[in-house]
């Protein structure tokens, strides 16, 4: 068993996580399984990322690595097949070429409340996501939720950010721009009201009829956006 277990490894590529399951052995061994990694790793022959999940350390000219983001998160994103959740904030952000910090923390998207975990180096946090979480959606999501913390991009200035913004909204099919429109009425009223600004500043002609029924009007937002960049700013009360 431990040849077939070190033979398969080999066979993993550097920094891939893995578990007993991985391991073409039948089900009522994976004791045995897990007994043959953690003494691996007490070997230093490969490392635990947390409880019952592994790597092959990949190793650069700057010494080992760890596993990349998605790696380490991956079983709190996908269950049986099934998005069950999708990264969001500061690596988004990051990702998006909204700030260039580098998150030491991780949050992920989920459809029910979990406490904080810790992986590797992240801390890990959840946040509730009102809407369906799907494959074909998560992309847009992300771009919501990227409105919907503006204030709390780091080591950028608004400007910046929606100057940002506007290019990637840009860059949304003219289906998943419904899509984004359809997904934000479950969000909080600013992130719809920097929606509707967003969409009409990159299409005058953009159907926003949703996004402007969906605000109370009595309420305002203040972003600290020129309005040299959102010029009807004032409709959707941005201050």
């Amino acid at each position: 068993m431990t040849t077939t277990i070190k033979t398969t490894i080999t066979g993993f590529a550097d920094g891939f996580v893995f578990t007993a399951e991985d391991f073409p052995i039948q089900p009522d061994k994976q004791n045995t399984v897990t007994k043959v990694l953690n003494n691996m790793v007490a070997a230093g022959q490969i490392r635990r990322l947390c409880k019952g999940r592994f790597y092959k350390p990949q190793m650069s000219k700057f010494g080992e690595l760890p596993p990349d983001t998605y790696q380490t998160v991956k079983d709190l994103l996908e269950k049986n097949g099934k998005i069950i959740g999708y990264l969001t904030g500061y690596s988004i952000f990051n990702k998006f070429g909204l700030t260039t910090q580098v998150p030491a923390m991780l949050q992920i998207a989920v459809s029910k409340e979990k406490k904080p975990v810790t992986r590797s180096n992240y801390r890990i946090n959840f946040i509730i996501q009102q809407n369906t979480i799907t494959k074909a959606n998560v992309p847009v999501l992300q771009l919501l939720d990227c409105l919907r913390f503006f204030k709390n991009i780091p080591d950028a200035m608004p400007n910046e950010i929606c100057r940002r913004l506007l290019v990637l909204f840009k860059q949304l099919t003219p289906e998943q721009t419904n899509t984004a429109k359809r997904l934000s009425v479950k969000y909080p009223p600013s992130t719809i009201a920097l929606l509707g600004a967003i969409l009409e500043t990159n299409n005058e002609n953009e159907d926003t009829t949703l996004l402007y029924k969906a605000l109370n009007h009595q309420s305002s937002y203040t972003l600290d956006i020129s309005n040299e960049i959102l010029y009807n700013q004032k409709k959707w009360h941005i201050r």
